[in-house]
């Protein structure tokens, strides 16, 4: 695949794009969406300023309709989705207790932390959590996660042939490392679980 190609014919709107779909909660690569698009601006093809500002607008709305989402559904609505993700309900409990002594830092640092980064914003419209006080650490958050990994995508695309090259090094040998890394870990986990003794009444 030529990836200049398909920068260049996502353009602009995939540094929008791709955060916002990701923040509402949807799994989507928003963070390499960026990257990419911030590296084609490295071959001076695209403004990077605006690449940045469109990602952190993008960011900010994705977080808005994530807020929304978790505001109007409520802890009903995290229930069906975790089901949905296969997650344990364990899970969604200790991410509310997280939330509910560090929502705030949760909001600003959540959009550089993977799965955070989708429904941060939820939990702080379930929570409740004031809009203008959500807003403010959204956008903050927003606008250092789109300047951090815009100016690395945009040193990445000054090499574009180096990038493209690994690029397509890492096809079918990403996937590998990937697949093996995995069941690794669910290997790893499963014998530590039969290992560890059963809990006392």
């Amino acid at each position: 695949m030529d990836i200049r190609a398909l920068a260049d014919s996502i353009g602009y709107p995939a540094a929008a794009l791709g955060i916002l779909i990701e923040s509402t909660g949807l799994p989507f690569p928003g963070e390499l969406t960026l990257l990419a698009v911030a590296a084609y601006a490295g071959t001076g093809r695209l403004n990077i300023v605006l690449v940045i500002v469109l990602a952190a607008v993008g960011a900010v709305a994705g977080g808005d309709l994530g807020y929304f989402i978790g505001l109007r559904g409520g802890r009903p609505f995290l229930e069906r989705l975790i089901r949905w993700l296969h997650l344990s309900p364990s899970h969604l409990a200790q991410a509310e207790v997280f939330f509910a002594h560090h929502g705030d830092k949760t909001i600003l640092v959540g959009r550089f932390v993977l799965g955070l980064r989708s429904y941060a914003s939820m939990f702080a419209g379930v929570a409740r959590m004031p809009f203008w006080r959500f807003q403010l650490y959204s956008a903050l958050g927003a606008v250092a996660w789109a300047t951090t990994f815009g100016i690395v995508g945009f040193v990445l695309g000054h090499n574009w042939p180096l990038l493209e090259r690994v690029v397509r090094g890492l096809g079918y040998l990403g996937v590998g490392i990937v697949v093996v890394g995995g069941l690794s870990f669910l290997l790893v986990r499963t014998r530590a679980k039969r290992r560890s003794p059963p809990r006392r009444p």
